[in-house]
């Protein structure tokens, strides 16, 4: 399987060959900040199985160790590196793939860290679109 994403204004490109190591949400206080949602899901691949098709992403660090890189044009998130947790694996945020259905979470990481109210979020009303559109 290879699969291709990239940012918001299509400046980064990445591959990723096989399969995922795991897929997952997380819940850390330090994906929420980044990414500005209560809740990021995360693909993790062997660095050997991943590439960079296009562009060139932009790398922040908070600790030294985890490095998340994302687009510098349009901010978007893409992926992280964390040699110490997660030695020799890249993990792309899934819903940057051209086809994030194809790799859904299995798991939920970081559960010390969930906010109170998504364990009832799936409670709440849907709309298909924007309600009143």
């Amino acid at each position: 399987m290879s699969l291709e994403g990239g940012c918001q204004c299509g400046a980064v490109r990445y591959r990723v060959e096989g399969e995922a190591e795991h897929s997952a949400f997380c819940h850390c206080c330090d994906c929420r900040k980044s990414s500005g949602a209560p809740v990021t899901v995360w693909s993790a691949f062997p660095a050997a199985r991943f590439s960079v098709v296009s562009g060139e992403a932009k790398t922040y660090t908070s600790n030294g160790t985890a490095m998340r890189h994302f687009c510098n044009g349009c901010g978007t998130g893409l992926w992280y590196v964390n040699e110490e947790v997660l030695p020799g694996l890249v993990d792309i945020q899934t819903a940057t793939l051209d086809d994030p259905e194809a790799l859904p979470p299995g798991v939920h990481i970081q559960a010390a860290e969930e906010l109170s109210w998504m364990k009832s979020a799936h409670d709440l009303p849907h709309f298909e679109r924007y309600p009143g559109a």
